[in-house]
């Protein structure tokens, strides 16, 4: 007989958060939760998810309110697969809909950049009216720095 394997806990973050038309706000609250959550800023995963935070913030803003109603944005990261699950649901109908722009169009790239910073990404129907475009992007934590005996802090990982 062998001896049972203990199972590792996986821990999921969330953080929510509903908004007016402000796609910044947006931006900088999932900057400063990523932060929160031990992804290094500057780092290519924290920048490609607050990047894709602030497209898909826009593309709700300009292409998805209905006057009256605002935004939502979800967030959540699990620590074992190192995955940002972003989620931007508003409450117009309309899908989005990727479009080669023109080389002088000042519009139509957001969706080019999210399709090439995250992993996966699509849109879902939401309970209510409108939609949900969620996106999927790596980001590694920082590792605990073990010179910090258990307090949580955390370091730069090398190499």
């Amino acid at each position: 007989m062998t001896a049972p394997r203990a199972q590792v806990p996986v821990t999921v973050r969330t953080f929510a958060q509903r908004f007016s038309a402000t796609r910044r706000g947006a931006r900088l609250l999932a900057a400063h939760q990523l932060i929160a959550w031990g992804i290094p800023r500057g780092s290519s995963g924290f920048e490609a998810a607050a990047l894709v935070v602030a497209e898909l913030a826009t593309n709700a803003v300009v292409h998805g309110l209905v006057p009256g109603r605002d935004f939502a944005l979800l967030l959540r990261y699990d620590d074992g697969t190192g995955v940002v699950q972003i989620e931007v649901s508003d409450t117009h109908d309309r899908q989005p809909a990727r479009v080669v722009p023109e080389r002088d169009d000042e519009h139509g790239r957001g969706l080019l950049l999210v399709d090439a910073l995250a992993d996966r990404w699509g849109v879902r129907e939401r309970q209510g009216p409108g939609k949900t475009v969620w996106a999927q992007v790596t980001a590694p934590r920082q590792r605990d720095d073990p010179t910090t005996h258990g307090t949580g802090a955390l370091m730069e990982r090398s190499g």
